[in-house]
């Protein structure tokens, strides 16, 4: 090969590459197009606090649809709609969120050209007239309370090389900028609820009675396997039938009480509206269950005995509190599947019998024990209040201290009753579903907590 063969080799390699660079590289933006570098996204929108719904989009490439999560204030209240409308602890989140989404500005203009989107990650998820499953970004959506959109913005990729920074584009435009984006955009069920599902305190638990039983579900026969009763006295844990060598493992009491104090559940699923708050007093009066309300209990793992016991596949758990609270934990069926099958439910049974079966249903009451605060003797007249303490007879000052022991005892009972009421509304309308290791925490048996003292 002579000189000029070489040479017109190396420009044709010259332009080929030059050729692949344009291809695989975003479009340049011509200089008159950075009329908006810099400017923020949605003027408009500058007080976070009007912001009333959240929704981001993601995009499932193993099903071909776009998986909503959306977060809104509807009737006085913080729901979650993609999660059976379940109330949200949302308000200080989604401040954060539209606060961070206000501050996103145009910092650098990437492309004009829409075939580079797919390559940014800019696609729209809820695009239905692409064929594409890869490319496609995360769309986030804010509105105010009348429905008005405050901000909508399509995130891609982060940027190589720049901490925070990413592609995005505005939906149903051509542009794609590079942006600092600095925003907690979990869609995970659990980062939007309340954290303490039983607002319990760990300090204040004073009994622990684990009921291990298994139920005939043809007949609601009950076999009573075992009834483990802790009470705590001056710090001290004992269980009932312990002998005078056994003690209570420390360590698994202690991980049992922590994991019942910061119990959190990973998925939920509505209640037919006919089952009562207190399903346990199913033989009430004026409380009925219907068929169909005995399908769903069943298919999540709950009976009735032939008594009217509401009982469970796997046992219960009851806690009892200082206030007088008594709450019981009852254990259902498994629940198989991943991400949403787990969190919201796919399916009637709200089961995706393709995935692990790592979570299980937990159904919640409570009720108060108002023996646990015996009545205290009543004055025997209020004369006392009449007169100066500097005249008080022994009779005015055991009256006074009567009446005072008496409306103590009442602010006890209203307190406990209160909690109890409040706690019943807040469970009635779900089936709770746990994971695998809080289950695994908070179920255990006698052998796991009773154990011989050490020689």
């Amino acid at each position: 090969m002579n000189e000029t063969q070489k040479t017109m080799v190396f420009i044709g390699a010259a332009v080929v590459l030059g050729v692949l660079a344009l291809l695989t590289t975003p479009s340049n933006p011509t200089p008159e197009t950075f009329s908006d570098k810099g400017e923020i996204f949605f003027p408009d929108f500058s007080d976070p606090n009007i912001a009333t719904s959240l929704e981001v989009v993601e995009f499932d490439q193993q099903t071909g649809v776009p998986r909503p999560f959306k977060v809104s204030y509807q009737g006085g209240k913080w729901t979650i709609p993609s999660h059976h409308n379940h109330p949200a602890d949302g308000k200080d989140r989604l401040a954060r969120t539209a606060a961070g989404v206000i501050d996103i500005a145009k910092d650098d203009i990437v492309s004009d050209n829409t075939t580079d989107h797919e390559a940014l990650n800019v696609l729209d998820p809820v695009d239905e007239t692409s064929t594409k499953l890869s490319g496609r970004g995360k769309r986030i959506t804010i509105k105010d309370n009348g429905g008005n959109t405050l901000a909508d913005l399509i995130i891609g990729n982060q940027v190589v090389g720049r901490e925070k920074f990413y592609y995005v584009r505005v939906p149903n435009q051509k542009r794609t900028y590079a942006a600092r984006v600095d925003l907690d955009l979990s869609t995970s069920f659990s980062d939007w609820i309340e954290k303490d599902l039983l607002l319990a305190d760990q300090a204040k638990i004073t009994e622990v009675t684990i009921k291990d039983y298994s139920i005939n579900e043809r007949s609601g026969r009950l076999n009573q396997r075992d009834t483990v009763v802790l009470k705590k006295t001056d710090d001290t844990w004992r269980a009932n039938r312990m002998s005078s060598s056994q003690e209570v493992t420390s360590d698994n009491m202690d991980s049992m009480l922590g994991a019942l104090d910061s119990l959190t559940i990973v998925g939920v699923r509505p209640k037919p509206d006919g089952l009562s708050l207190s399903l346990s007093k199913v033989g009430g009066a004026g409380i009925s269950i219907t068929q169909s309300d005995l399908r769903s209990l069943q298919s999540r793992g709950f009976y009735f005995t032939q008594d009217s016991q509401l009982v469970s596949n796997e046992g219960e758990t009851q806690i009892r509190t200082q206030e007088g609270v008594v709450y019981t934990l009852r254990f259902g069926e498994v629940v198989f599947g991943t991400g949403e099958a787990v969190s919201a439910g796919t399916s009637a049974d709200g089961g995706g019998a393709g995935g692990p079966g790592e979570n299980r249903y937990l159904f919640i009451t409570t009720e108060f024990d108002g023996k646990m605060f015996p009545e205290p003797k009543k004055p025997s007249n209020m004369s006392f209040q009449s007169k100066a303490d500097s005249t008080w007879t022994s009779d005015d000052r055991r009256n006074s201290q009567q009446f005072t022991d008496h409306q103590t005892w009442i602010q006890q009972v209203e307190k406990g009753q209160t909690i109890s009421a409040d706690l019943n509304t807040r469970f009635a309308k779900w089936y709770y579903v746990i994971s695998a290791s809080s289950f695994d925490r908070v179920h255990l048996k006698r052998r796991d907590l009773v154990t011989r003292k050490a020689s």
